[in-house]
């Protein structure tokens, strides 16, 4: 499928600002907020004098930290991304301050620098340890660095369970109001992802047909090839379900299943996610077993060669899941009757991050047997490696012969079709935040709502002992994952 572009991307520059990264020299700094801002300044949306301020508990001068940006940004810019005087402008824009978040060592330094230009937007970007989170906010107050135009970014997770994510809530928003908090999701900031908007509401194809009427079922599948990484400690307390499931692949259910908002304001976006979020039919008590699948990898084989278990990874043995599969459903009028299928995990087959919208299958066939089988309508977004839309659709294979009927896609391939490059995700989000759109970040409400249904999962889990079945590294989970959707008539849909 071919796509005429007539239109070119248009750079609308941000005021000035001060971008505060706690957590400055860490691997969310080097991997993606460098790299980011860089992106953006080469691009020509900074307007001057904007500052980035990296600020963390290794001692280091300004010069060592430029050092430390310009190692980071060869390494992870593409080749021919990095220029000399782009580069030379960027690292000039960098400060260090040394920063102890658990005491009062660096505030006042860090205060002076910023006190330099009071008046100006103040972005904090809290790149620590989620338990930090409330400690920065409550000292940023404490030494004033609080003004009417600072905001706060936060990554997830948001607490470990709904309690815990209330206090954090509480402790920021006695800090910070609610229009000033940013509660980043990058999945958000993906072109796919808002792709799918204008896909439901600015076409007059899918909308009418988007509901249980014509559609057969949901599949929203996040796998990843990698293991434990550097995340070791981090992840064998949070698991697949609160690492993936509570905040990306909700939030993604939230966009294919929400109802029209009646404007593109952040607060009519976010109002209808919610409730979709709090449509979700809660998964209690003897239906977590029949509608959850737990796993945990072993040792297997990648496609850089053989690979180690998670238990050995980890160096120690553990019941936590790296591997989750959801049958879920939202109880309204439009999805009764549809199962969401959502699935996570790493070392699994393939890196893919993708949903499936599958549309029932024609009444009736009017062809006889020799004209093949029949397949389902899909729509196919896929949001990483390659974003890109495919429609699957039945047609006529060409030639003589009688009908043979054949299953092809409609392809889109982002990359093919618009010749710009396709910014980061954290690109675009760091930018509505100068901005102050919240479209893309998670409001309060939904961050307690996702909680609220994930809890009762999690205590089942606890309570029953339910086991993280294994599943070879490098393949798509623990066979129950596939029973899971199998008994009820359906396949995973594999291969994009």
């Amino acid at each position: 499928m071919s796509v005429t572009n007539s239109m070119t991307s248009q750079i609308i520059p941000v005021e000035p600002f001060d971008c505060v990264v706690f957590g400055g020299t860490g691997d969310l700094a080097e991997r993606k907020l460098l790299p980011a801002l860089y992106h953006r300044q080469q691009e020509g949306q900074f307007t001057e004098p904007t500052r980035i301020i990296a600020a963390s508990r290794s001692d280091m001068t300004d010069e060592a930290y430029r050092e430390f940006a310009k190692a980071a940004l060869t390494t992870h810019l593409k080749p021919g991304e990095l220029n000399d005087e782009q580069l030379g402008r960027f690292l000039a824009r960098l400060h260090y301050r040394r920063v102890d978040a658990m005491s009062d060592a660096g505030w006042p330094e860090l205060a002076s620098l910023l006190d330099e230009a009071p008046e100006r937007i103040r972005a904090y970007y809290l790149a620590v340890s989620p338990s930090l989170f409330g400690e920065i906010a409550s000292r940023l107050k404490n030494v004033g660095l609080v003004t009417p135009k600072a905001r706060i970014i936060v990554e997830k997770p948001i607490g470990r369970d709904l309690a815990s994510a209330k206090v954090l809530n509480d402790t920021i928003g006695a800090v910070f109001a609610e229009k000033r908090i940013f509660r980043i999701d990058h999945y958000l900031g993906k072109e796919t992802v808002q792709n799918l908007m204008a896909l439901r509401f600015a076409n007059s194809l899918y909308e009418p047909l988007w509901s249980n009427d014509h559609i057969d079922h949901i599949e929203i599948t996040v796998s990843e090839t990698v293991g434990l990484e550097d995340r070791v400690t981090y992840y064998d307390k949070a698991g697949a379900l609160r690492d993936m499931v509570q905040n990306h692949i909700l939030q993604l259910l939230c966009l294919v299943a929400m109802e029209p908002p009646a404007s593109t304001d952040a607060d009519a976006v976010r109002d209808e996610k919610l409730k979709v979020l709090r449509s979700l039919k809660p998964i209690v008590n003897g239906h977590v077993a029949d509608l959850t699948v737990r796993g945990q990898y072993r040792a297997g084989a990648s496609a850089t060669g053989a690979v180690k278990g998670y238990q050995e990874e980890l160096g120690a043995e553990s019941n936590t899941e790296t591997f989750v599969a959801i049958k879920a459903e939202v109880s309204n009028w439009r999805w009764a009757g549809v199962p969401f299928y959502l699935r996570t995990g790493k070392r699994l087959t393939n890196r893919a991050s993708e949903i499936v919208i599958a549309f029932k299958k024609v009444p009736h066939s009017i062809f006889d047997e020799t004209a093949g089988k029949m397949f389902s309508n899909k729509l196919v977004i896929r949001l990483q490696p390659d974003e890109a839309v495919r429609q699957w659709i039945m047609i006529k294979d060409p030639g003589p012969g009688g009908m043979r009927l054949r299953h092809i896609a409609l392809d889109m391939s982002f990359a093919d079709a618009f010749k710009v490059r396709n910014p980061d995700a954290y690109e675009r989000l760091l930018m509505d935040v100068i901005r102050g759109n919240q479209t893309l970040f998670m409001r309060r409400d939904e961050v307690e709502a996702a909680w609220t249904w994930i809890d009762p999962i999690l205590a089942s889990w606890a309570s029953s002992g339910q086991p993280a079945l294994p599943y070879m590294a490098g393949t798509w989970g623990p066979s129950s994952s596939i029973a899971l959707i199998e008994r009820d008539g359906r396949t995973w849909h594999e291969g994009f």
